[in-house]
């Protein structure tokens, strides 16, 4: 085994995230951009033996978990084939999808030891799906969701709360975990990225999440590890649980240990840091790549980026200067 990636913070870093693909069939608007997206040609993408490579090396160097993401990781035409290599690896694999094409999967899913999803949906109302994700999958989405359960999956739904666009869903998003114990629902604050118009004034805040909850529930708090990303609690008598991702106004940056690498090659230290290493030329040229990882996480800020706070100001001129949600990968 390599020498773990460790940064000077002393966190060590063992969970990898993979963008497949920076396109999606969908257009949520706070991931992707509605005006001049430009996609990367297929030519600068990792190709899957390199992904397989890239995703073997990090296992050597202690990575112990691999998620797939996206854009919509399943709309590559080999998607398949790469959940079936990195399944090989001694490693836990999981990904992060929409699920309109997850029926296509499943086996595969299954072969890889996959038995945990993330599934975006932010609405539970047809018209507003439509409205968000520009697309009209709601039913096909719904449909795989339960199909995921049926056939045994955990599934994780993560949904991306916006003030006066879906926080009235919130406690309807709860009750879903009520009676369902593979169902845990995933609460995100609303993040800056270019181009997907954030302001404060659009966050509903991990207080005002609780808050919400608790006007129709009573729940508790469930004990977590370190590098949790959701703070979970569960429903009194509920047999899932729900959590908060509160990025903005509860960040968890003490305890990260998240890897990102991007569909094009790049290594990112942070999802709100705008520096990246490119590892996929070097790799191409037959180079060490080794040295340019660790180098890059001996650089990592300790919380968001190296920015100061999420402020209206910092938003714009800060983190804005990133590359857009779905080109960093979920």
């Amino acid at each position: 085994m390599a020498t773990p990636i460790v940064d000077t913070f002393g966190r060590k870093h063992t969970y990898l995230r993979i963008s497949l693909t920076d396109k999606c069939n969908l257009r949520c608007t706070y991931c992707m951009p509605q005006e001049d997206m430009q996609f990367m040609p297929s030519k600068w993408l990792m190709q899957a033996e390199e992904i397989s490579y890239l995703a073997g090396l990090f296992v050597e160097m202690g990575v112990e978990k691999i998620r797939l993401t996206g854009g919509e990781p399943l709309i590559r035409k080999d998607a398949g084939k790469i959940i079936s290599a990195l399944g090989k690896l001694p490693s836990s694999l999981t990904l992060t999808t929409n699920a309109v094409y997850i029926d296509q999967f499943i086996q595969e899913l299954k072969d890889a030891n996959v038995n945990s999803l993330n599934v975006s949906l932010d609405t539970l109302n047809e018209t507003r799906f439509r409205e968000i994700t520009k697309r009209d999958h709601f039913t096909k989405t719904l449909g795989h969701i339960r199909l995921l359960l049926a056939e045994g999956f955990v599934v994780k739904l993560n949904m991306v709360v916006m003030r006066g666009t879906n926080d009235d869903e919130i406690n309807d998003f709860v009750r879903l975990t009520l009676d369902e114990p593979n169902l845990h629902v995933r609460f995100i604050e609303f993040m800056p990225f270019k181009g997907n118009q954030w302001d404060m004034s659009k966050i509903v805040s991990y207080a005002d999440l609780l808050t919400k909850v608790g006007q129709e529930f009573e729940y508790e708090a469930v004990p977590g590890e370190i590098h949790d990303t959701a703070r979970r609690f569960q429903v009194q008598g509920g047999a899932g649980t729900f959590g908060i991702i509160g990025t903005v106004t509860h960040p968890f940056c003490e305890g990260c240990n998240r890897i990102r690498l991007t569909a094009d090659g790049k290594l990112k230290n942070c999802l709100f840091d705008t520096s990246e290493v490119d590892l996929l030329t070097p790799l191409r040229k037959g180079d060490d790549i080794r040295p340019l990882i660790y180098g890059h996480f001996h650089k990592k800020h300790f919380a968001h980026g190296g920015h100061g706070g999420f402020t209206e100001k910092q938003a714009k001129s800060e983190y804005e200067q990133n590359r857009e949600m779905i080109a960093i990968g979920g």
